[in-house]
């Protein structure tokens, strides 16, 4: 963007600045720390950027337009001046009549998108009375034992009418199919059907643990469900590719990109193996960021992530169509930083971390509340979250024009070294036989864990500041209402699943079941005998425990 001579002359004056002006102010007053770094990646950070630090930066390759290759700018032409980043706020809890009257609240409240948590019984494909899911049920989020609880939490909600994203990923063809099922119930064509499946297991295997089968046969139900879904359900994104919970176990910023990424490329190896053309089942694939404090260090990562995977799908797979290479995604803001200790503080984290991720471009947006450290959020700290997103939205200015950091010699510099150190651990993974092979020797996860260690030893040896916790701290008790699930409300959701057993037909369901292992033995796409033991009412350890009678359940290590 500058000749040599320009750069010289900048080059030149950011010197004597630094010398006639900078240093001596330093000499006198001195600075805050010793050095300033980035959040994560621990790169120093020079008190002032010029073009002479991005002076291989070249306008149309790295930056473009938004809508375009390499799509740094934003996926779309008009970004937010055309439509706002959907306002999808995560609930879940207890039964599914306390989460359909949730759901019904957020959406009166303003919010544009449902999003679907689900208890850890279910994330694990176990039915409520499984006696592994004893003090669990309904705890993280809703207990879904059989179509009944998802025709109950859709109730009075038409599914041509919303998009929803459902935090669900070893069933997830399941819960998929249950939804699938409703919307014939309620006579919504499959094409109009619109939302998300997080469908990510090898993120489970990294970090969050709630596996259930062997990676072969997890990755065999996923391009299954690639297939489907690029015939019946073309709107509905099949995946979400997610980096959230890498970030959330300790990673750095350019290791979430790179694990992410590295994901997405299994993914499409494994659905091109599985005979699938890229440009069928890419643009249905999506992604899932953090978006931590450092604001600045966020909108890179954002940004980098965007031009790289255009990048990979251009020159690793050929991709034509356009939307194969546009790096869709949904953000959360970080649950790992939000504190126990003052948590009236969290609004405030939630509302940078909010900031970066409209500020990178963001298709979707979660903003958590201030008590989710503790527990579900109460009903006020949701709407206060959801606040949070409107008035970023209309009051804050932030969405009135495109890639407003962009062209910033910081912003454009960060990019650039955030891209740099994600290829270079995809290089090394590469090197490692590829993200499938480095899973299951553990090197991804050690580099994690080393992370986490090192981040908790600064915290504690005070190099690290958080607000309220080990610095500016008070002796004061804060007193918190927290949202609970009782007992009674997993002995109704039991009573519940009882109920359905005895009013369903169970030779219809164990024809279906059999069905069901019949196919997963062969190599038939799985995803229309699960709709079918689905819709006779099936539960969902049921159908999980047939496919796991056929595949197996993942052993770590082995």
């Amino acid at each position: 963007m500058f000749d040599q001579e320009d750069l010289e002359e900048i080059r030149s004056a950011k010197e004597s600045w630094a010398e006639d002006s900078y240093a001596p102010t330093v000499d006198r007053f001195g600075e805050r720390k010793a050095e300033f770094t980035t959040d994560t990646e621990g790169q120093t950070v020079a008190p002032l950027y010029t073009p002479a630090d991005i002076e291989e930066f070249d306008y149309e390759e790295d930056l473009g337009y938004p809508g375009e290759d390499p799509y740094t700018r934003g996926v779309y032409p008009t970004m937010y001046r055309g439509r706002l980043w959907t306002m999808r706020q995560y609930a879940g809890m207890g039964t599914a009549s306390e989460t359909n009257e949730r759901f019904n609240y957020l959406l009166d409240e303003g919010q544009t998108g449902l999003s679907m948590a689900f208890d850890l019984p279910t994330q694990m494909g176990h039915d409520s009375d499984d006696p592994m899911s004893a003090g669990e049920v309904g705890k993280t989020g809703v207990a879904i034992d059989s179509l009944r609880d998802m025709e109950t939490v859709f109730d009075g909600i038409p599914l041509d009418e919303v998009s929803t994203s459902m935090t669900i990923n070893a069933p997830a063809s399941v819960l998929l199919a249950m939804y699938i099922a409703v919307g014939d119930q309620q006579g919504v064509d499959r094409e109009q059907l619109r939302g998300t499946i997080q469908n990510d297991v090898l993120k489970e295997y990294i970090a969050r643990n709630t596996y259930i089968y062997p990676p072969e046969p997890s990755m065999r139900i996923i391009t299954d469900i690639f297939e489907f879904c690029a015939d019946e359900t073309p709107n509905f994104n099949t995946i979400s590719i997610s980096g959230y919970h890498i970030r959330e176990a300790g990673s750095t910023a350019a290791q979430e990109i790179a694990f992410t990424l590295a994901d997405g490329i299994e993914y499409v190896e494994a659905a091109l193996e599985a005979g699938q053309d890229v440009d069928e089942f890419a643009p249905q694939l999506s992604f899932f960021f953090a978006s931590y404090n450092n604001i600045l260090e966020e909108v890179a990562k954002f940004r980098a992530a965007r031009r790289m995977w255009a990048k990979i799908m251009e020159e690793r797979f050929d991709a034509e169509n356009p939307k194969s290479k546009q790096l869709k995604f949904h953000t959360q803001t970080a649950g790992s930083t939000l504190t126990a200790q003052q948590i009236e503080n969290n609004v405030v984290r939630v509302a940078y971390q909010a900031l970066a991720a409209v500020l990178g471009g963001t298709q979707s947006l979660h903003t958590n509340g201030k008590d989710e450290a503790l527990s579900i959020p109460t009903e006020e700290s949701v709407r206060t979250a959801l606040r949070t997103q409107q008035i970023l939205a209309h009051e804050s200015g932030a969405a009135d024009t495109i890639d407003p950091l962009g062209g910033s010699y910081y912003v454009e510099s960060l990019t650039d070294d955030l891209e740099d150190e994600a290829f270079e651990i995809l290089d090394e993974i590469e090197n490692r036989g590829g993200m499938l092979d480095a899973i299951q020797d553990q090197w991804v996860q050690r580099q994690i864990q080393d992370v986490a260690f090192e981040r908790q030893r600064e915290q504690e040896d005070g190099e690290r500041i958080i607000v309220g916790v080990n610095e500016f701290t008070t002796e004061e008790e804060e007193e918190v209402d927290i949202e609970e699930v009782s007992e009674e409300e997993e002995r109704k959701q039991k009573e519940n699943l009882a109920a359905i057993r005895k009013e369903r037909d169970d030779e219809a369901v164990d024809a279906k079941l059999q069905a069901l292992r019949e196919a997963a033995r062969g190599e038939e796409n799985l995803m229309p005998y699960i709709i079918d033991a689905v819709k006779v009412y099936a539960t969902t350890g049921e159908i999980c425990d047939a496919m796991r009678d056929v595949f197996g359940e993942h052993q770590p290590g082995l």
